[in-house]
């Protein structure tokens, strides 16, 4: 579930369409919550899939640490790469905004932490430490993006969350042990499918 104050744009013929923020959203913010619509497709099963709906999955879905693919039923899957991105996917199962967005700024990721296939050069051009986003990011960038999250976080319980009510009490409870300082935030690296 994509948080409910933005909304998909068309950016460019290049890039195609976008998610923006119809009002400020401030770091800490929890942007995306995978839900029970979200749909897992097992990588065994990517065979049993038409090509046309085969090139749809590669294009708007992720893999998780198992390697299956999530394919978001809603807008999320319009959300562009930025290698300096305002929004993280935690290994919480929900993305967090790691700086404020202002209104009317689109919502991106580092598709770096995704699990992608094959490395690919951004349309947006490259980013003075990184040429391509690649399969490996996670385990050469995590330290980065722990830090965002780990910043962010800590303003988890300030800011509004549109998003609690699809969080799961499990999500809940974990976030709550983290604000209390019983446990630490897990790294992103564990988003990390190991082939």
């Amino acid at each position: 579930m994509l948080h409910p104050h933005t909304e998909l744009k068309f950016v460019s013929e290049e890039i195609g369409y976008g998610i923006f923020a119809t009002c400020r959203i401030p770091i800490g913010t929890i942007m995306w919550v995978k839900d029970e619509l979200d749909r897992i497709i097992l990588k065994e099963d990517l065979s049993k899939l038409t090509p046309a709906n085969l090139e749809n999955l590669m294009k708007y879905s992720y893999r998780n640490s198992l390697g299956n693919f999530v394919f978001c039923w809603d807008l999320t899957r319009y959300v562009n790469h930025s290698y300096h991105p305002n929004s993280i996917l935690t290994p919480l199962g929900f993305e967090i905004s790691v700086r404020d967005i202002e209104p009317g700024e689109e919502i991106t990721n580092d598709y770096g932490t995704l699990n992608i296939i094959e490395p690919f050069q951004c349309a947006n051009g490259p980013a003075h430490e990184r040429e391509f986003v690649c399969p490996d990011d996670l385990s050469r960038h995590y330290k980065v993006w722990d830090e965002q999250i780990r910043l962010a976080f800590k303003l988890i319980s300030t800011v509004d969350q549109p998003l609690q009510k699809f969080l799961t009490h499990l999500q809940n409870d974990e976030i709550s042990l983290i604000n209390r300082g019983e446990a630490m935030i897990p790294s992103v690296l564990n988003n990390l499918y190991r082939l």
